[in-house]
Formats: C-alpha cells, sequence, structure tokens
C-alpha cells in the first residue's frame, strides 16, 4: 500500500510546478506537489514576465496578479537595453525593449488587461507556491523523486524523504514531471527528445552594490559590455541585469565549455563586476555564484500515459528573449484544467492526448527562438569589428573607427544601428509570448481557415478569434460602470459561450447541454442593457463572427469553437463541439468498464 494517495503528484515547485499545483487546487484537484530542496529558488534566474503569465496569474485571482506587480519592477523601468564598452565607460547603443516604444506599448495595452514587469524567480515562485498550498495543495520539501512505474489506472511513484533517509511511495491518477533541465521524470519516461545539451557555458555572479550613478538616468533590465579582452560566453561578451533597482545585479559571464567551470570567489566576482561596471574602486557584496549551460533541446512528446513534463523539463534554452519561466506557466495553464476534467469525470482520456499535441509545437518554437537570438548578436559584433581573432589593438581601433568622418566609418555606424534595431526579435518580440495557436482535437474549427498574419508574427500580435487562437481581448461594462475584459468573465476552470442579444438562444441551449453533461458552462449576452455592453465597439470589431453568433471559449482563454451565426439547433451544435473536445466516448468507456 503507498504512504501517500492523491489525484496528481507533482514533481518540482518551480514556476511550472507551483502554477500547476496552484491552477489544480484552484480547481478543486487533490494534488501533493514535492521539492528536493528544503526551500523554493534561492537565486532570481528568470524574471521577465510577459503579458500572457500575467494573464494566468489574473485568472487565479485579482489578489495574485496585485501581488505580482507589488514585488515586480515595473515596465517602463524595464526600459531600453543598453549596449556600452562598460557601465562607466562609453554607451554604444540603446534599444526601446519590453514594450516601452510607443508603437509597442500601444499594441500591449491593447493586447491584454494585463502588464508585463521584471518578477525574478525568488517571488514568482513563493507566490504561486504560497497560492497552491493556501488553497489546498500538499507540500513536501526535501523530498527527491527516485523513479515511477504506472499501470491503466495509476502511476506509483517512489521518492526519497531526505531528512530520514526512509523511501516512501505515492500513488497518483497522473505525474507531472516539473523537475527542471535534467528532468529524471522524463528520463524514466522515455520521452523523445531533439537538440543538444551543454552548446556554451556561463556563470551567473549575483551581487548587491549601489551602481544608481551609472543606471539611474538610463533604466534598463539588461546592460551589455562589449568590452576588448573579454571572454565571449553564451549570450555575448558580458552581460550586468539588474535585479532589483538599483542595488541588487547578476552578471552573467562565459567561459569555455570545453574546460571545467571555473571557480567563482568573492576576488573573481569583484575582479569580473570592476571589469564589466569599469570601476576598478568597485566593492561588492557577493550573495552567490553559479555556473550553467547553454542548451538547445526540446521534447518532441510530452506525455507517456498519464505521466507528463512541462517547463525547463520539456524545453531546454538560454534565458535570450525571457520565455523560460513563462512559457512553463503557461503549460501548466493548458494541462490543468484537462487534468481536472478527467479527475472529475467530466471529460475522457482522450483530451489529455492534446496536451502534448498543442504545446510540443510550442517547446520547439521557443527553443528555437532562443537559440537564434544568441547568433543574432553577430551583426553587433561585426559592426564593431570584434570579430575574427584576438588581437585587443586591432578591436579597440575597429571599434574607435565608427567615431571618424569617413563614408567607412558611416557605413559602420548605420550596421551598427541596423544590428542594434534587430535585436528586437529577442528583447520585443510581442507575437512569440502572445501569437500561439492551438491544433488538436482540443479545438474544433470545422474547416474554417486559419487567417494569415498580416504583420511580422514574431513581433506583432495578431488578435482572432479562430479556434485554436488565444482570444481576443477587449473591455466590457457592467451596469454599475465597471469594466472587464474578455479574459475575466472567461477561464476561471471552465468553458464560457459569448454571444450577442441575437444569440440568446446559446445561452437557453448552454444551461441544457452544462446539465446533460454534467460540466460548468457560462454564458454571457454581450449587448445594451445586458449584464456586459461593448461600449467601445471593440469586441463587435473583435469578434469575426455575428451577432447571433457565438464564440466558445476553453479554461485557458483558447478559442474552442466559433459559430459565425444561429443554428437551427443550438444545444446539439453545443453538445457536438464539446462532447468531442471532451472524449465523452472516453467517459461512456470508462463508466461501462465499470
Amino acid at each position: 500500500m503507498a504512504d501517500i494517495t492523491t489525484d496528481v503528484l507533482v514533481i518540482g515547485t518551480g514556476p511550472a510546478g507551483s502554477a500547476t499545483a496552484a491552477l489544480l487546487s484552484t480547481y478543486g484537484v487533490d494534488n501533493v506537489v514535492i521539492n528536493r530542496y528544503r526551500w523554493l529558488a534561492n537565486t532570481p534566474r528568470a524574471h521577465i514576465t510577459n503579458q500572457r503569465t500575467m494573464e494566468v496569474l489574473r485568472d487565479l485571482g485579482r489578489d495574485v496578479e496585485n501581488e505580482a506587480y507589488l514585488f515586480a519592477t515595473r515596465q517602463d523601468l524595464m526600459g531600453e537595453n543598453i549596449f556600452c564598452e562598460s557601465l562607466a565607460g562609453e554607451e554604444i547603443g540603446r534599444m526601446k525593449s519590453w514594450g516601452n516604444h510607443p508603437l509597442s506599448r500601444a499594441e500591449h495595452e491593447l493586447s491584454s488587461p494585463t502588464r508585463m514587469n521584471d518578477l525574478p524567480q525568488t517571488f514568482m515562485e513563493p507566490l504561486l507556491f504560497k497560492t497552491a498550498c493556501a488553497r489546498g495543495s500538499q507540500s513536501r520539501m526535501s523530498t527527491e523523486y527516485l523513479r515511477h512505474e504506472q499501470d491503466g489506472e495509476f502511476v506509483l511513484t517512489t521518492c526519497l524523504d531526505r531528512l530520514t533517509g526512509r523511501e516512501l511511495t505515492i500513488r497518483s491518477k497522473f505525474l507531472v514531471g516539473a523537475d527542471g533541465g535534467n528532468s529524471k521524470v522524463a528520463e524514466h519516461a522515455g520521452l523523445p527528445f531533439e537538440g543538444q545539451m551543454g552548446v556554451g557555458g556561463s556563470m551567473n555572479i549575483l551581487f548587491r552594490a549601489d551602481l544608481s550613478r551609472y543606471v539611474a538616468h538610463r533604466p534598463s533590465v539588461l546592460y551589455w559590455v562589449m568590452q576588448p579582452g573579454a571572454d565571449v560566453g553564451g549570450i555575448g561578451m558580458g552581460l550586468v541585469r539588474m535585479v532589483r533597482p538599483w542595488n541588487e545585479w547578476l552578471i552573467v559571464w562565459g567561459y569555455d565549455i570545453n574546460k571545467p567551470a571555473p571557480v567563482v570567489d568573492a576576488e573573481f566576482a569583484t575582479g569580473v563586476a570592476r571589469q564589466l561596471v569599469g570601476d576598478p574602486a568597485l566593492e561588492i557584496e557577493l550573495l552567490s555564484a553559479s555556473t550553467w549551460t547553454v542548451n538547445n533541446m526540446y521534447a518532441t512528446h510530452m506525455q507517456k500515459g498519464r505521466v507528463f513534463i512541462m517547463g525547463d523539463a520539456a524545453h531546454r534554452h538560454p534565458p535570450s528573449n525571457g520565455l523560460g519561466s513563462n512559457t512553463s506557466i503557461q503549460d501548466a495553464f493548458n494541462l490543468a484544467w484537462k487534468l481536472a476534467a478527467v479527475v472529475k469525470g467530466e471529460a475522457g482520456m482522450g483530451l489529455l492526448d492534446t496536451y502534448s499535441v498543442e504545446r510540443a509545437p510550442i517547446a520547439k518554437q521557443i527553443v528555437t527562438r532562443a537559440n537564434q537570438s544568441i547568433g543574432e548578436f553577430g551583426p553587433i559584433f561585426e559592426a564593431l569589428g570584434m570579430t575574427g581573432g584576438t588581437d585587443i589593438e586591432k578591436i579597440r581601433a575597429s571599434m574607435d573607427a565608427r567615431c571618424d568622418a569617413t563614408p567607412a566609418a558611416e557605413r559602420q555606424r548605420e550596421a551598427l544601428r541596423q544590428a542594434i534595431s534587430f535585436k528586437r526579435y529577442e528583447f520585443d518580440a510581442h507575437g512569440v509570448e502572445m501569437n500561439q495557436r492551438y491544433k488538436s482535437a482540443g479545438i474544433v474549427a470545422d474547416g474554417q481557415m486559419e487567417p494569415s498574419f498580416e504583420l511580422d508574427a514574431e513581433l506583432h500580435y495578431q488578435p482572432t478569434t479562430w479556434p485554436g487562437a488565444r482570444l481576443p481581448h477587449a473591455w466590457l461594462f457592467d451596469t454599475e460602470g465597471g469594466k472587464h475584459s474578455t479574459l475575466d468573465v472567461t477561464g476561471k476552470g471552465r468553458f464560457t459561450i459569448l454571444t450577442g442579444i441575437s444569440g440568446e438562444g446559446w445561452r437557453l441551449a448552454a444551461e441544457q447541454v452544462a446539465k446533460s453533461l454534467g460540466i460548468s458552462l457560462a454564458t454571457h449576452v454581450i449587448g445594451p442593457r445586458r449584464a456586459l455592453a461593448d461600449l467601445e465597439g471593440v469586441w463587435s470589431r473583435a469578434r469575426q463572427i455575428t451577432d447571433s453568433g457565438c464564440v466558445l471559449v476553453r479554461p485557458d482563454h483558447h478559442v474552442a469553437w466559433r459559430a459565425e451565426e444561429m443554428v437551427a439547433d443550438p444545444a446539439a451544435e453545443l453538445t457536438r463541439v464539446l462532447a468531442a473536445i471532451l472524449d465523452r466516448d472516453g467517459v461512456a468507456q470508462r463508466h461501462a468498464a465499470e
């Protein structure tokens, strides 16, 4: 007999694992989450928090969202990426990033009710973990995953209690491996991967020092140091990252992956900080130092039976584009509602097969994008003459040449401007963050053509209600003057129907179908003198259906299906669509087997 029994066992309390536990507990699903360490993240690692992730936190509750903002560095202080010879030295160039260009900021504000921010992992993890535990998750720290085995009904996981040295077993209906880039769950499940681990070496040096005199007038998250003679690491010559304005910092410094990782003591760390900051007398308080590898690997399948992987266990890549924790939390948002539906008997096992079908392509996309962003530093190095050798004096001369009043120098300056501007594909790639579209049995498109992107799909978000896309944001207004995003009135662990006054029949049909299928199905009839009105007309333009049509939205805000107009038998149509998405044949077979 197992020592512990639960519905879902989550391995790992990072952004992916803690988000999964928080969502499952919010949905009323019994879960246990374990961590091999004594506590949560002790270094700020992941930090860029995009709008889609903030929408997940908002779905967990406005209290969760607001607490994230409370501890985050706000968007305007994320500022402009700075390229310089040192923080105290000459600035080479800068670019507005993270939605701070006026055009990009407008797109951000039109796209979501949330705001991008910089929330270090040391704040994000406790927020998600606390939310999970407060809502019912059972947690065990110092508990290490060892192995698992599964049959047709359960997964039996063996763990090590690192406090007592004894093994314990946990029986669950499902197992979620959110156990990081060296995932044992993925290894033991035999899941397939493509790519390569350890393509570069980097170290993190976390320290405190007041650098406000160098940075307060040009606030930024990332200060890229282009310095002749510096070791080229995995993501550039040298990076000084703001952790907390303006006295906590993280230096990312490269080392040769083919040699042993360096020992980073206080003397070494101070020397690196002095070199990149450009202050030979700088004194720092070293908080920690660690080494890590640049990876280029992703899972081509993220499930085996009742076992799933997510987060860094599934997509292993450098921090370029700030996609790591964001994609991890979004993995959780995709899987948690599906697990809840199956555990509650509302859906068949076929629904769970859509997790890998939907998220594995995203894993490939973001790993590819993150590694591609590293290569896109090349044109900056080339424009500065920093490639092709180790002759420091020659490099300095090439960098100095851009200041000359010559045709060659003019071309060099233009090449540098273009190269820095091109980095918006890493530092302002709003489309990468927001354009995720799913194609699976969890979506019913009924042959509707997927709309093409009018603008660059990596740089710009394109709202659409095409089935599989994230529901467009639009403000709706209640009778008391309050405003609610379309994302606020959907999600929350249930399916939702949005329709107009002429679509009243969908509301009546939804009540009938929800009762017959035994599920929660909310309906909002949007129009004048109704509970929600489209006073600005934004939703009417974004919905891409007539007033009598409907948009069916999944619990994760993605459009499940839409009808352009009222149909003869709306109840039959809703039953057809929901039965297909929820694999109701699977539910019937399970009941028959019982």
